[in-house]
Parts: structure tokens; C-alpha cells; sequence
């Protein structure tokens, strides 16, 4: 079954309410907007729903509230407390009034104190409130466009918007619903990274002219580091792939071998020190020249490290790592991340590349080696299971990675 095209939807029926000139300047496109929420939370397990215009519990009353499937009666289909919204509150204003400032009001002050998860939005830009350590912080945000203006005219071209960022969108929305969602599962926390994964690809699909020099100059490491090059245009789409797939396979190896650290397991992880968590020295300085913070701004991607890295603080760790096995870390976490990164990945590559043995990478993802004691620099899979190995300084022969057999082919 094909996936809907949610955000174009979402546009047509906005744009269809204001070419009327009848409409009101919020309450009107409660629809547009229940329709497009209910249509994201459809496809998640549990299934989250949309209720606009919740009664006033005590706190005022938000625009609507976000519930799994298990807060409604599975009989009747009434929910059972309109006063817990487990997925969080809404509040919709006119696209003519900046969400941030929406944000610090004392009514959103009051929904955030009873609920503490909070989605504000003027159609245009989408802000999630939330907790942090105690504190009410921007958890996420996603800008359809920068103003009213600017919003009808993209409203004016829903399919070429759907095609554009719906994607991207819709992944913002997800997260959104399960933002409160119990994260434990290695498959759940792999999911999540990739949708982060997905949205740092997008950003560096549309970078500016600013991201040109620092990925070019990241380019080059990365194609040093690996013995290959990168050419042409499915060349660069494959790096830039590559070049997202280190940055988070490199933060979750950083944050699971952090965890063997007895004296760090209380303490939040931080992604900007993550390299020195990495044992394997090439590994390392390749998370670490891909971090530095004057190439992450220019390329944009701070901000989505960032929203990666408290979804790692979130996991219940102790549930998480009686799941999880080290020494399996392919299974358990790299093969999902990539299914949901880019299910397509392994099966639509096949580019030149100049590499001794390029028959053996042809059509392959690469995962990056987690293992404390590993000695590789990363793996390709091949459609038998057999991997080439690049290693970091030492003979590539036959040994055991992340549970894999592996040699030269």
C-alpha cells in the first residue's frame, strides 16, 4: 500500500478553507489539521489519535490533545480521559502570529505546567515544548515556511511541497507523537535515529552555498578513509548518505560503549564528546572531523544532533541493555537503523567506484564497528554475508566483527 501523501493533503484542504475568504483564523482549520495529525498517528504502533477542542480541565483549554488507542474505549470509541492526553496538547494560532512568540504566554505557560509536552503551531512553523532536566525547552521544530506570505504560495503547490519536505515533515510529526512513547526496544531507538538520520540527509540535500567548502573537504577524508572516491551525481547522493550513516552509527557506538564506563552510566550523554568514547583510532578522528562544530553549523546539523542526543538520554537504559547485546550490535541495532534509514540503500547502488575490490562494494551499505575490541573501520555487506574489511593499519585477514564472519573476497 502506497503511503499517503499527508502533507499535500494538509495543504490542499488549509488552502481550500482560505480561498473561501469565509474562514475563521484558527478554529477553520481544525480539520485540515486533525485530518494530518490522525493520518501520522495512524501508521505508528500504538496508533495515536487527534481530539480538537478539549473541555476545560482546570488548566484552559487547549485545541486538542494527542491519544494512544488505548485511551478510548475499544467499544463505544469514546475516550476514557480527555484529561490525560499521553501524547501531549495543541494550541493553533493564526499563521499571521509568530509561535514563538505563542510560546511564552501564560496560557501555554499553564498547558505546559498540567501536560508538559505542548505542539504549537500557526500552520507555517511547528514547535514541540517540552521538559528537560526539570526545565521547559524547544524540543523540536519544523518550519513549513518563514511567514503567512510565504505559507499560501507553498499551499498554492501542495504536490511539489509533498515531494519537496513531506517527507521530512511528516517525520517531524512522528516524533512528535512519540515523543512520550516508552523507548527501550534497540528496533524502537533504531527507528528513531533513522528518522533523525533522514532529516540531517535532507538538510545536506538542501544545503546552501555555505555547505559547499566543509563537504568538500569532508569528502575527501571520507573518501581517503574508506580507499574509494565518490563520483558523479549518484556519487555524491551515496556520500552524503555515507557521511550521515557515520555521524549516527558513530553517536550510537560512543553512547553503548559509554555505557560499560560503571562511573558514566547516571551522567547525560553528550554527542560532542562522543569521539573520545570511539577505541578505534581512525574511527575516531573521522567522528571527530565530521563533528566540528564550525562544519556542523555551516551544514546544519547541530540542531538534529542535538534532538538524536536526548532521544538517547530518554532510553530506559536498564530495560534497553538486557535487550541488547554487544557482540550483536549488527542485528540488533545497525540492520533496522538502515532498513528504516533507507530501505532502497542496498539494493539501488551500483556506481563506479575505484577501489581495489570494487566488485565487493558494489550495491552495499556500510556500518561502522561498535565493538570495543573490534580492529575494522567498517564493514560491507554483501549479498552472501561475506564482507570486505578496510582495516585501520593492520592485515586484512579472516576474524570475527560484530558477529559477523568476515574476509577478504
Amino acid at each position: 500500500m502506497a503511503k499517503p501523501h499527508l502533507l499535500e493533503s494538509f495543504l490542499s484542504a488549509a488552502k481550500s478553507v482560505h480561498s473561501t475568504g469565509g474562514g475563521t483564523k484558527e478554529t477553520s482549520y481544525y480539520t485540515a489539521i486533525n485530518n494530518l495529525l490522525d493520518g501520522v498517528g495512524h501508521l505508528l504502533k500504538p496508533k495515536v489519535r487527534c481530539v480538537m477542542q478539549l473541555k476545560n480541565l482546570g488548566a484552559g483549554n487547549p485545541d486538542g490533545g494527542l491519544f494512544t488507542s488505548d485511551q478510548f474505549d475499544r467499544k463505544t470509541g469514546t475516550a476514557k480521559d480527555l484529561g490525560q492526553p499521553s501524547r501531549g496538547v495543541i494550541e493553533v494560532k493564526a499563521p499571521a502570529e509568530p509561535v514563538d512568540d505563542t510560546a511564552t504566554t501564560g496560557q501555554i505557560t499553564k498547558y505546559w505546567d498540567r501536560y508538559k509536552l505542548v505542539l504549537v503551531t500557526n500552520l507555517c512553523d511547528w514547535l514541540l515544548l517540552g521538559e528537560r532536566a526539570g526545565q521547559r525547552v524547544t524540543l523540536e521544530r519544523f518550519s513549513l515556511a518563514p511567514d503567512e506570505a510565504t505559507f499560501w504560495a507553498l499551499a498554492s503547490h501542495p504536490t511539489k511541497a509533498q515531494i519537496e519536505r513531506g517527507e521530512a515533515f511528516e517525520d517531524f510529526l512522528a516524533r512528535v507523537l512519540q515523543h512520550n512513547a516508552p523507548l527501550a526496544a534497540p528496533k524502537d531507538l533504531a527507528a528513531l535515529l533513522a528518522s533523525y538520520a533522514r532529516e540531517a540527509r535532507h538538510r545536506l540535500e538542501h544545503a546552501g552555498e555555505a555547505a559547499v567548502t566543509p563537504l568538500v573537504a569532508l569528502k575527501t577524508g571520507l573518501e581517503k578513509a574508506l580507499g574509494l572516491t565518490f563520483e558523479g551525481d549518484k556519487g555524491d547522493k551515496f556520500f552524503r548518505s555515507t557521511l550521515v550513516q557515520t555521524l549516527f552509527y558513530g553517536m550510537f557506538a560512543s553512547w553503548v560503549l559509554r555505557h560499560e564506563q560503571s562511573d558514566a552510566k547516571s551522567a547525560r550523554f553528550d554527542w560532542k564528546t562522543a569521539a573520545h568514547n570511539l577505541h578505534v583510532p581512525m574511527v575516531s578522528a573521522l567522528f571527530e572531523q565530521l563533528t566540528l562544530p564550525s562544519k556542523l553549523k555551516m551544514l546544519n546539523l547541530t540542531e538534529v544532533l542535538d534532538w538524536a542526543g536526548d532521544a538517547l538520554n530518554r532510553v530506559d537504559q536498564s530495560t534497553f541493555f538486557k535487550k541488547f547485546e554487544l557482540d550483536r550490535s549488527v542485528q540488533y541495532f545497525y540492520e533496522p537503523f538502515l532498513e528504516a534509514f533507507d530501505p532502497n540503500f542496498a539494493a539501488s547502488w551500483a556506481f563506479g567506484t575505484r577501489q581495489k575490490k570494487s566488485s565487493a562494494i558494489r550495491s552495499h551499505a556500510w556500518i561502522t564497528c561498535c565493538a570495543p575490541s573490534c580492529t575494522c573501520l567498517m564493514v560491507w555487506r554483501t549479498p552472501t554475508w561475506w564482507c570486505s574489511i578496510r582495516a585501520a593499519g593492520l592485515a586484512r585477514t579472516s576474524w570475527r566483527c560484530c558477529a559477523w564472519s568476515v574476509k577478504d573476497s
